[in-house]
């Protein structure tokens, strides 16, 4: 499998370096790795939590929040008085958010995904603009850590405009770690699409190598440099590195299952402070990746 690099880092560890963790999918240890890397990190770090639909890097990091922003998307308001039902703005709709019975028209915010087709396609000036609330983005300082996340409204089917919200707070200098959400949807794609590296988290179970080789495809199409770390690594079987060796990906760290650690996430304890002497080998991962 072929690999290729992104952004070159300039001189100095993790300045303009944006690393995405990432998984195929859930309960693999993502977050625990992501939250542990910022605490490792040396000079300016900043996490974004980007699983907008179940954020739980706060729970490690414990950031003091002192920033809330409301964050809206702008969704069509049809005025009957002016609409001459010509039926432009409900075709242009892929997602089906305006639809059109004779002289009956309707939009379904909830569906909307904010294109603004149907503003520019409208003639009669019969679409006009509304806003619909998705979430919170919450932001603040963890100790040293420049902590920033969001909370999808309860119900609301669309994360990303969140996601993106969230991104345009990261910084322009110093180590960015941005928290992927699980799997290889929208949400993925929207995390990794500027990252200059991204770390697969996976176990070496079945399920665990069929999510990270459909992970790898996603990086591969993305033309985005990856490695593998593999959590707990003593369980299972060595298949995830067989794969790892065969496709040219290189497997950068390796997480035992050890009691103390599931007692200390179970506790909302991170890594580094169950583990201690994890955080040598995570040092050494950011300076890795970083030159």
């Amino acid at each position: 499998m072929a690999r290729a690099g992104g952004r070159a880092p300039a001189d100095g560890e993790g300045e303009n370096m944006r690393i995405a963790v990432a998984s195929g999918k859930g309960g693999t240890g993502k977050t625990t790795v992501s939250t542990s890397l910022a605490l490792c990190a040396k000079g300016p770090v900043q996490y974004l939590d980007c699983d907008v639909e179940e954020p739980n890097g706060h729970i490690f990091l414990r950031p003091e929040l002192t920033v809330a922003e409301h964050c809206r998307v702008t969704v069509p308001r049809i005025m009957e008085d002016k609409c001459t039902y010509c039926g432009k703005c409900r075709d242009i709709c892929l997602f089906r958010a305006i639809t059109m019975f004779g002289k009956t028209i309707m939009s379904f915010p909830e569906l909307c995904h904010s294109c603004m087709g149907c503003f520019l396609v409208c003639e009669d000036e019969a679409v006009a603009r509304d806003e619909r609330e998705i979430g919170l983005l919450e932001a603040g300082r963890a100790g040293e850590i420049d902590f920033v996340h969001g909370r999808c409204r309860v119900g609301e089917a669309m994360s990303v405009p969140l996601l993106k919200a969230v991104k345009k707070k990261s910084r322009d200098e110093g180590l960015v770690i941005l928290d992927a959400p699980p799997g290889t949807s929208c949400p993925f794609v929207e995390t990794i699409s500027d990252a200059d590296f991204v770390l697969l988290v996976t176990e070496p179970t079945p399920f665990g190598l069929h999510d990270l080789k459909l992970a790898a495809e996603v990086l591969v199409n993305f033309n985005k440099p990856c490695g593998v770390i593999i959590n707990r690594a003593d369980l299972g079987d060595d298949r995830v590195d067989e794969w790892c060796r065969k496709s040219g990906i290189p497997v950068m760290l390796k997480i035992p299952f050890e009691r103390k650690i599931a007692e200390g996430y179970a506790r909302g304890v991170n890594l580094v402070e169950s583990q201690p002497a994890l955080r040598a080998p995570l040092e050494n991962l950011i300076r890795e990746i970083c030159s």
